[in-house]
Formats: C-alpha cells, structure tokens, sequence
C-alpha cells in the first residue's frame, strides 16, 4: 500500500495485525523487511505499519533531502490509519522518532530504541560532509566504510563484512546514510526539541550493548520530561534480529492507559 506525504513522495508500507496502531520506524541500512520480525510479534495486539523510510525499498525519494521531509512521511502515515498511533523507532529512526513527537504530528506514544547520540564521555565526529563526497564520486564503499567506522565497528570486522553478502546490502542503501547522519545532528547530542515532547516516552538501551550506545539512551530519556529509561539484559544494537525479546517491554508499555 501506499500514501502520499506532503512533497508528493509516495511511502511504501504494509499493515497488519488488529488493535491500537503502532508505526515501525527503521534506521541505517534498514528497510521494511528489517522490521518485519517486530511487526509480526506485535501483530497480535496492534495494527502495525511497517513501512519504507524515502530513498528504501518501494519508496520514492526527492531531490532534496531534509528531516522535516521525513516527520511528513510519518504524519501521512498517521493520518493513513486515523489520525493518531504510536511510534517505535529503531537507531537513527528513534532520534526520527523522537523528533516526530516533539512536532507534534498526532503520535501518542513514541519507543526509541538506542538512539544513537554521542555524549561528553563518548563524542562523535562529524561525518556527512565525508559521507556525501564519497557517495558523489561513486565510492559507495568508502562510504559504508566510513560510517561504519564512526559507529565504532571494528576495521578487522569491516574488512570482513566486505567478503560477505551483507556488504551488498550495505553498499545498496549507502545513499540514504546521509538521511540517518542529517537526522542525529551535526553534533549527534540530543536537541532542545526533545524538551517539548509530552506524550509517554519509553527509551531502551541494550544490557549487552557498549558503553556509547547506552550512555547515547540515557541522554535521550533525560531529554525527554518525564521518560522512562529501561535496559533490556542480553540484547544490543542487532535487537531487531530478536523481536521476542522487545514484545512483552513494548506490549506493556504500549497498551497502558
């Protein structure tokens, strides 16, 4: 299926489940079928929507890009399924998520898992310039390489990735890692918008995750007034691999009233 956003881009997305709507938000080198494990979990409690962020699989993409572009996806979204639902998003699609809250576009609870901001104790460089270089002379891989460095993968497990079908997947979404660094900030740290979301924030961090990224949820939930900050044992950044392991924190939460 497919909505339109305000520019005219259509956003691909798929739907299922019965119950209150919940909006599946993926980040880097994520598309809908990334998601798709989650929306199956949930499925038996929400109406999920599990779509293609602009620039990703069956989605299209504009000439420009900017994040406000992408908060408008989401409320056509929204208004596809009523007007109001809740919002997981996922790395770069939490920080998106989060953003999309504070605009207030009609989500009424939003889950951000591992948004990926830097804090004093673990800075970040600034890298978009870098990426999109790269990316306009053709070097999809230096691109991939690039983010994923600053990431904080290790060169040895890089250089193994290359040799493994994964790296195509990779280099095929290179385009939209500007879209994921615009969103997290020139700074990557937390945005005074996240002071005007009042709605019930719920921000998880990996127990088996390094200390970036849960030292990264703990600033997002501090942000955010009145959130909750919740660490899930045993899962890390590849979460989304495990989506049992989310489904009784997000039901929970997702369902109180």
């Amino acid at each position: 299926m497919n909505v339109t956003s305000a520019d005219g881009t259509t956003i691909f997305f798929e739907q299922r489940g019965d119950g209150p709507p919940v909006i599946l938000v993926g980040g880097a080198f994520n598309d809908r079928t990334t998601t798709v494990g989650l929306a199956e979990v949930l499925a038996g409690d929400f109406t999920v929507v599990n779509y293609d962020r602009r620039g990703r699989g069956d989605s299209g993409d504009a000439a420009e890009y900017a994040v406000e572009r992408e908060i408008e996806d989401l409320a056509a979204l929204i208004a596809q399924v009523g007007g109001t639902a809740s919002v997981f998003g996922h790395s770069s699609g939490a920080v998106l998520a989060l953003e999309a809250a504070a605009a207030g576009i009609g989500i009424d609870r939003v889950v951000a898992y591992e948004p990926p901001y830097a804090t004093s104790e673990h800075p970040r460089a600034n890298i978009v310039d870098e990426v999109r270089a790269q990316l306009a002379a053709g070097d999809r891989d230096g691109a991939v390489a690039t983010f994923l460095q600053v990431a904080g993968t290790p060169a040895e497990m890089i250089e193994g990735m290359k040799q493994a079908p994964v790296w195509g997947w990779f280099t095929a979404l290179a385009h939209t890692l500007p879209y994921d660094l615009t969103i997290v900030g020139p700074d990557a740290r937390p945005r005074d918008s996240l002071g005007r979301i009042a709605i019930p924030t719920l921000v998880i961090g990996g127990g088996a995750s390094d200390d970036a990224l849960q030292s990264g949820a703990r600033a997002a939930a501090a942000a955010v007034p009145g959130a909750r900050h919740e660490t899930l044992e045993g899962q890390d950044h590849g979460v989304l691999q495990y989506p049992e392991a989310l489904k009784d924190l997000l039901t929970d939460f997702l369902k109180q009233t």
